[in-house]
């Protein structure tokens, strides 16, 4: 579904962010969720500083919040699930493979996502650190030790469980990105190159894009 700006359902996300950043930014996940629901949203676009007040919003002045009439979230993951849960393009109706789901979506958040931040922090946000080479080694080997594990359980299926859900929705967005996937099995490596070509993904990415400018105010 296109932006747009006369629907319900608000969007904060930045308005500029430095390159390597572009594509990556948290709100990506939930206008995925939203176009792969078929749900119109409209963005709100914030920068530095954050507008007054902001942090009662987002309580670490991040990115996204969700505003749909008098329902306001942050944290992508409880955004997603919450979308998630208005779609079976996302959660089945059978209470087991919906449970599933949601344990995938849990899964990348917590078992995936802790150790690609830190490797990302150690060897991009503080490459400049003296302790960063070998910072960056230990968490290489450890955020490795769990792509090997996941792509053991993938193995030649195309999704995590029967169908594509929100638990891949996140999964492909949690690991996505070349410096990730230098450490992952090649049949991760396809998994995530089937998410990222969804036509749902597609139109997500490109909004983002379009919504950057050029520089800093």
């Amino acid at each position: 579904m296109p932006v747009d700006d006369t629907a319900p359902i608000e969007v904060t996300a930045f308005e500029w962010v430095p390159d390597f950043a572009k594509g990556q930014v948290r709100d990506l996940r939930v206008r995925w969720a939203l176009e792969e629901a078929g749900r119109s949203y409209r963005t709100r676009l914030i920068g530095n500083p954050r507008p007054p007040g902001y942090e009662r919003e987002q309580p670490w002045n991040q990115v996204p919040v969700y505003k749909d009439g008098a329902l306001e979230l942050f944290e992508c993951g409880a955004i997603a699930l919450h979308i998630a849960e208005t779609s079976e393009a996302l959660l089945p109706r059978d209470p087991i493979r919906r449970a599933r789901a949601i344990t995938w979506l849990f899964a990348a958040l917590n078992s995936i996502d802790g150790p690609v931040m830190a490797y990302v922090s150690a060897s991009l946000f503080n490459a400049d650190k003296d302790w960063s080479p070998g910072a960056s080694e230990h968490f290489a080997q450890f955020l490795a030790a769990r792509l090997a594990r996941l792509g053991e359980w993938l193995g030649d299926k195309e999704w995590l469980e029967a169908e594509f859900t929100v638990g891949d929705l996140m999964m492909v967005a949690t690991i996505r990105g070349e410096d990730i996937l230098q450490y992952a099995p090649a049949n991760l490596v396809d998994y995530v190159r089937r998410g990222e070509s969804r036509p749902a993904f597609q139109r997500a990415l490109a909004a983002q894009l379009a919504d950057f400018i050029a520089e800093p105010a």
